[in-house]
């Protein structure tokens, strides 16, 4: 047995002292003797055992734990010299993903007040886009409810309106369709909108998330049914249209303005359901151009808007020309009558496809000017939503620049 806390057994010699500070790390060799181990980066308060085999050739191993060090020692009688150490290893440093924050949940309000923000960016644009569609398509549009109201062929209705007063003939209630059109296309796109941002974080199908907005917008149309009445009874009786309404609201009171409101809903329903269905799903599928692809961004926007109307008027026709029969009608009439009568005087094939000729040709060029006037509009409304939150966050940090240097 020797000084200076060594203990000599045999052929073996123990020494110990204090470590401050150990971590494993790469074997450095420090003479002929043995090795030592480097510190770099697991610390410990703990300290180390070494022991040698003198005569005998260098060789090195290190262990992790104390409990490994009578096994370590017999391991180690062919070999040199071995050192020791007895650590309190750290917990590894986690990953960047498991210290990632998870996204935080918006509360209902928050979920509320962006959907109602996107609904606005959303409804605005196709508030103008409709607004325009009016004054373009007035005319066509004026045919197809004349036709729904009288089952006559797209030439014959031409003939009819256009004897009946000229081109003016074909604008005959405009006003209210100025009001009616671009209101209940705010409503549509809203809801579509506003639907689509209140269910972001779901995960769900973008036809599921529809189903909400088509709902919404259904019943928007409720809400519009006294001025969609004035514009389609004046489209189809022209300047018979307002003396007829108003006989009609003495026989049976205010409530005749909504007459119609229950197919109104459903027309609405079942027609903004597969267009925007459509819409979604083609414009979640297709691939995106930025803003310097012009051309082809508006041919993405016009084929989508395109197989969205084909599709919603195959569904939507016979509803329609139910509404508008039992709008127009000068006298009280249930919807079982409406549909009698036309079934007696065209049968099925009238119920189904009446004007759908002409509304196909009228709503696939509507369909493609909305469709771009709308994704146009809403670049637009994104961009200056964008510009004034950069605009903002300058502000705020020249504010707080500001601020420090005055402390």
């Amino acid at each position: 047995m020797s000084s200076q806390n060594e203990i000599q057994l045999g052929s073996f010699a123990f020494s110990q002292q204090a470590v401050p500070s150990l971590a494993l790390g790469r074997p450095s060799r420090v003479g002929k003797a043995g090795f030592s181990i480097s510190s770099s980066s697991l610390s410990s308060s703990s300290g180390s055992v070494g022991f040698t085999t003198k005569g005998s050739k260098l060789a090195s191993r290190t262990l992790a734990s104390r409990g490994s060090i009578l096994a370590s020692q017999r391991r180690a009688m062919p070999f040199a010299s071995l050192t020791l150490a007895s650590v309190t290893a750290s917990k590894p440093a986690p990953s960047k993903d498991a210290t990632a924050a998870p996204k935080k949940k918006k509360s209902l309000a928050e979920v509320l007040e962006y959907a109602g923000k996107r609904a606005l960016s959303g409804g605005i644009p196709g508030m103008v886009a409709m607004g325009l569609q009016v004054l373009t398509l007035m005319w066509l549009r004026t045919t197809i409810n004349y036709q729904y109201r009288y089952g006559t062929s797209t030439m014959q209705a031409l003939k009819t309106l256009y004897a009946e007063g000229g081109i003016p003939r074909f604008y005959q209630g405009l006003a209210p369709a100025l009001i009616q059109g671009p209101l209940s296309r705010f409503g549509d796109t809203a809801a579509n909108t506003g639907a689509l941002a209140f269910l972001e974080e779901v995960d769900m199908a973008p036809a599921a998330k529809t189903v909400l907005a088509s709902l919404a917008a259904g019943a928007f149309r409720i809400f519009l049914m006294p001025v969609d009445a004035l514009k389609t009874i004046m489209q189809v009786e022209g300047k018979n249209g307002v003396p007829a309404l108003m006989a009609k609201m003495q026989k049976g009171g205010p409530g005749v303005l909504y007459h119609g409101a229950l197919a109104a809903s459903a027309a609405t329903f079942v027609g903004h359901y597969p267009w925007f269905a459509v819409y979604n799903t083609l414009n979640e599928w297709l691939p995106k151009y930025g803003t310097d692809e012009l051309a082809k961004r508006l041919l993405r926007s016009a084929f989508i808007g395109w197989c969205s109307s084909f599709v919603s008027d195959c569904c939507s026709n016979s509803i329609r020309v139910i509404k508008t029969a039992k709008q127009t009608s000068t006298v009280s009439v249930t919807y079982t009558e409406v549909v009698k009568g036309i079934l007696a005087k065209e049968g099925l094939g009238g119920l189904f496809t009446r004007g759908l000729g002409t509304k196909l040709i009228t709503n696939g060029i509507q369909g493609i000017l909305f469709s771009v006037l709308w994704r146009m509009g809403q670049d637009y409304m994104a961009k200056k939503e964008k510009d004034a939150k950069t605009a903002k966050d300058a502000q705020d940090a020249a504010d707080a620049e500001a601020a420090k240097k005055k402390k």
